[in-house]
């Protein structure tokens, strides 16, 4: 069989009309989030270990409700591959409904139970108070972070790519002002502190709903504000739905919980080291950014190829994908090392946490090519309807070989604080393997529309037909 001619020109402008508008939403994000963080950093680095680690509660709520999020850009895709409008409809009720359950529990833990939540996650006293005091503010936008973040999924997997962004642009800019007013008390209003960069957040989540709904309203999208047609289910449908969700909310939760064992560890290290922690979260959250753009195009570009039956189509992207995210990660990650100095510095980085956010960096930008590239294979499993593959390895790797190694060497062996961090990411070349070699033995790809399904099985058919013949 001819090879097919692949179209790169064609092909990079499709990536980037999805990859970049979210690259820059989340560079946004993480552009607001050092701006909290140099202004929080300016009350103390008490202040800043203790927000860094109500983050990473916030991160075990994203662990809760990402697999929700990842099934339902599975369904959005692949029906809006196939011109399904209830299909897509139906998908994001359910997922809607599903990532609240979780937004609302977690949002209830921040406002009733605070003090329980920081003494989870470190034994520092004075961490803790300021920690309980964020805690029962920023709760209030537990739940307006997670219906932003439908909205996006859905918007981005049906052509609206650019309305997350605007209503992102919108809730950046509002918090950084609103940070600016209340942590210091400006325009006559008094200093509130970690209490006021809390209520920031709450106010700027509130103005990025507003900008969204109010954009897709006046573009007539067809999907988001259609609620009547949003929680119609079909009991077959709803099984489906767990069905394929399942894989990927047990992945999501359990590597949540192995997370939050891995930060209660680094949270008994030293002050410094909590605080450089805090910050290098920071960071992270701008390669993160970058990587969720190629991880949105990988969902929707392979989705909905394999949903609209076209899976020769979506295979030749999905390896691309992969290579084009790692390279694009690679050159990000030089250029985070190389500035290293002026960042930390801006971001209240001094002595003994200066050096242990540099080293946390250095470790990161080498294990994060490997590391991006797992993800990326992942979400087009995912994407491509195989949810297991990826959940089976990862869980495997965390609660086998990661979080021993990671709770010895803390807690018992007393290692340096790098070289417990460097731990972190010692399942990530194993893994990355083992992906490379479901990639490309293509058994990744199963539809839940009917033209997907009868497309792959000709496909199927002819790869055999064809090995058969020479």
């Amino acid at each position: 069989m001819a090879r097919e001619h692949f179209n790169w020109r064609t092909f990079l402008r499709q990536v980037a009309v999805i990859a970049v508008p979210v690259a820059l939403q989340n560079l946004l994000t993480t552009t607001g989030s050092m701006v909290d963080t140099m202004m929080i950093a300016s009350i103390g680095q008490t202040e800043v270990g203790a927000v860094g680690l109500c983050a990473q509660f916030s991160s075990l709520m994203f662990s809760g409700y990402w697999g929700f999020v990842g099934g339902g850009m599975l369904f959005f895709s692949q029906f809006w591959g196939a011109k399904d409008d209830e299909g897509i409809n139906r998908s994001y009720g359910l997922t809607l409904s599903c990532m609240m359950t979780v937004a609302m529990i977690f949002a209830g833990l921040a406002l009733l139970l605070p003090e329980t939540v920081m003494r989870l996650y470190t034994d520092k006293a004075s961490i803790q108070r300021v920690g309980v005091e964020y805690l029962r503010i920023v709760g209030f936008a537990y739940p307006l972070m997670v219906f932003s973040m439908a909205m996006a999924s859905l918007l981005r997997c049906t052509g609206q790519v650019r309305l997350p962004l605007y209503g992102s642009i919108v809730g950046v800019v509002s918090n950084i002002a609103l940070n600016w007013v209340l942590i210091f008390g400006r325009l006559g209003l008094p200093a509130m502190g970690v209490r006021g960069a809390a209520l920031a957040t709450v106010l700027s989540q509130l103005a990025n709903i507003l900008v969204v709904i109010t954009l897709a309203r006046r573009a007539g999208h067809p999907y988001l504000l259609a609620v009547r047609r949003h929680f119609g289910w079909k009991r077959s449908f709803v099984r489906l739905y767990f069905r394929k969700c399942f894989p990927i909310l047990m992945n999501e939760i359990l590597i949540g919980l192995g997370n939050m064992v891995i930060n209660v560890v680094l949270g008994r290290q030293p002050e410094e080291a909590i605080a450089a922690l805090a910050v290098f979260r920071t960071l992270e959250g701008l390669i993160i950014g970058f990587f969720a753009g190629f991880s949105n195009a990988s969902s929707v570009l392979v989705g909905t190829e394999v949903g609209a039956g076209h899976p020769q189509v979506a295979y030749a992207r999905a390896w691309r994908l992969v290579y084009l995210c790692q390279s694009v990660i690679g050159v990000l990650n030089l250029a985070v090392i190389a500035l290293h100095g002026p960042i930390l510095r801006l971001m209240g980085m001094s002595g003994a946490s200066f050096e242990l956010a540099f080293g946390m960096i250095c470790i990161y930008g080498a294990a994060s090519l490997i590391r991006m590239g797992n993800w990326t294979q992942n979400d087009t499993f995912r994407a491509a309807g195989d949810a297991v593959t990826g959940t089976v390895l990862e869980i495997i790797f965390m609660w086998v070989m990661v979080l021993p190694l990671v709770c010895l060497s803390g807690l018992v062996w007393k290692w340096p604080t790098l070289a417990v961090f460097a731990l972190c990411y010692a399942d990530e070349p194993i893994r990355y393997v083992l992906m490379q070699i479901h990639l490309y033995r293509k058994t990744w790809m199963r539809p839940v529309t009917p033209e997907g399904k009868e497309a792959l099985d000709r496909w199927r058919r002819e790869l055999k037909e064809n090995r058969a013949a020479g």
